[in-house]
């Protein structure tokens, strides 16, 4: 356990924005460096305080926290996907894939959560599909079937298929998704990653037990959202 906890508090930078960072970087400090160079640096410093906070904010989103699910056990288990907030838990018609009531979870990341996604499951990855689509603001329901999103199907050991949805939102531009059809996937893998705002989408079966609430935080890979039916 002790060996897990240390582990867990190690940060670092996700591959996804190394060249955002790097390039980010440049051109900040060379338009400072111009800056500088005049006589009046009142400019040089506005341009610091504003760019520099949001430099800080977008070194916070690539933050990618080395995590490891503290149970030994994760049979029937359903982590959080992703970090950040519990927006929908409730039954759906699912029409695409199952075609038959799914209970959905929903978790809205904001720009401020990390944003590498988890598998949610143990199992074997059964196809991943990516959809063009709109880019609605993610916490709005047709927000879920309209916007551009990455299905990954895993199906558990048990041989229950789990659907997780990333979906692109109003600023998210990009889906990255690790998943590849046929692979064993687990439990404190990465699943994928989404940039700059964006929800993922967990479709179990109805009557799985649901461990979380509406408006509940949630760390990926960390927060147990389910439990699958014996």
């Amino acid at each position: 356990m002790g060996k897990k906890i240390r582990k867990l508090k190690k940060i670092r930078i996700h591959r996804e924005g190394t060249d955002t960072l790097i390039y980010g970087f440049i051109v900040i400090a060379a338009i400072a460096l111009l800056l500088w160079r005049l006589e009046v640096k009142w400019p040089f410093w506005c341009f610091l305080a504003v760019f520099g906070v949001v430099y800080g904010i977008v070194l916070n989103f690539f933050r990618c926290p080395i995590r490891y699910f503290a149970q030994e056990d994760t049979e029937r288990i359903v982590v959080a996907p992703a970090d950040g907030k519990v927006v929908v838990v409730e039954e759906v018609d699912e029409h695409e894939y199952f075609h038959d009531r799914r209970l959905m979870i929903s978790i809205f990341m904001s720009l401020f959560n990390v944003h590498a996604n988890w598998f949610p499951v143990d199992g074997k990855v059964k196809f991943v599909h990516h959809q063009n689509g709109n880019y609605h603001k993610a916490w709005l329901p047709k927000a879920s079937e309209e916007n551009e999103h990455a299905d990954v199907m895993i199906t558990t050991p048990e041989g229950t298929d789990i659907l997780c949805r990333q979906i692109a939102g109003a600023v998210a531009r990009r889906i990255v998704t690790y998943a590849k059809e046929g692979e064993e996937c687990y439990i404190d893998e990465h699943l994928g990653f989404i940039k700059f705002g964006s929800r993922v989408d967990v479709y179990l079966p109805v009557g799985t037990e649901v461990c979380v609430k509406m408006g509940q935080t949630t760390t990926g890979d960390q927060t147990v959202i389910a439990k699958l039916k014996g």
